[in-house]
C-alpha cells in the first residue's frame, strides 16, 4: 500500500464550510486537500485537472448538485472516493447517493472526524458505501415496502373487514376459494398478522382501513 496521503478535492459553495472542513482534514497525516471547488462546473474542471483520491461534495450546489458530480466522475471512474455531505440527511438523499455511486454520505450535522473516517474509506473501498444513517433508512423502506398491499390484496382486506370467508370473498371477486386464502395469507404476511383479528388491527393502525364492521370482531 502507497504511503502517499489521500488527494482531496473539497466541493461546497459556503466558503467557511470548505475553508473549516479543509483546516480539519488537514491536521491529518494520511491526508492532504489538492483543490477546493464551489460549483458542479468548478469541480469537473479541478477534477480533470488534478485527478484527486477522494471528491467530498456538498449535496446542494448553485449550478446543480453533488450528486451530479458523483454520477459524472463514477461513469468516468470506478476508483475515486466520492463522498456526499449535506445538510439534508433524509432517507431519500441516503438512497439517492447510494444509488448514483457514492463511497459514502455524511450529514453535516455531523462530527468533522465522521467526514476523515469517510473519505479514508472511500479512498480503500470506493465502490460500497458508508452512511451512519444507512440501516435505519433500509429498515424504514423494509417496513414500508412490506406493508404495501396490492389492488387485489386491498380488495380483500376490505372484505375480511366486512366479516367474509375465503370462499365468500372468491365469490364476491370470481375467484377460487384457494386463491382467495392466498391473497388472505400474503395480506397477514405483509401485516405481520396470524388471524383476521390482528390483521384488522393493524390495518386500521396503518391507516389502511378507516374502520371495522361489526360483523368482522
Amino acid at each position: 500500500m502507497s504511503d502517499a496521503p489521500i488527494r482531496i478535492l473539497l466541493v461546497d459553495d459556503h466558503e467557511l464550510i470548505r475553508n473549516g472542513l479543509a483546516a480539519v482534514i488537514d491536521l491529518e497525516d494520511d491526508m492532504t486537500i489538492v483543490g477546493l471547488a464551489s460549483s458542479v462546473a468548478e469541480a469537473m474542471t479541478a477534477y480533470d485537472e488534478l485527478g484527486p483520491d477522494v471528491v467530498v461534495a456538498d449535496l446542494q450546489l448553485q449550478d446543480g448538485t453533488g450528486l451530479d458530480i458523483v454520477r459524472t466522475i463514477r461513469g468516468k471512474s470506478d476508483t475515486t472516493g466520492l463522498i456526499v455531505l449535506t445538510m439534508h440527511s433524509g432517507d431519500d438523499q441516503i438512497f439517492a447517493a447510494m444509488q448514483a455511486g457514492a463511497s459514502g454520505f455524511v450529514g453535516k450535522d455531523a462530527p468533522a472526524g465522521e467526514v476523515v473516517r469517510a473519505a479514508r474509506h472511500a479512498a480503500v473501498s470506493p465502490r460500497s458505501f458508508v452512511c451512519s444513517g444507512l440501516v435505519g433508512a433500509m429498515l424504514r423502506r423494509q417496513s414500508s415496502e412490506s406493508t404495501k398491499l396490492t389492488d387485489r390484496e386491498h380488495e380483500v382486506l376490505l372484505l375480511l373487514a366486512d366479516g367474509l370467508g375465503a370462499a365468500a370473498i372468491g365469490d364476491k371477486l370470481y375467484l377460487s376459494e384457494s386463491t382467495a386464502k392466498s391473497h388472505i395469507a400474503r395480506i397477514y404476511q405483509k401485516l405481520g398478522a396470524s388471524n383476521r383479528a390482528q390483521a384488522l388491527v393493524t390495518a386500521m393502525r396503518i391507516g389502511l382501513l378507516s374502520s371495522i364492521s361489526s360483523t368482522a370482531r
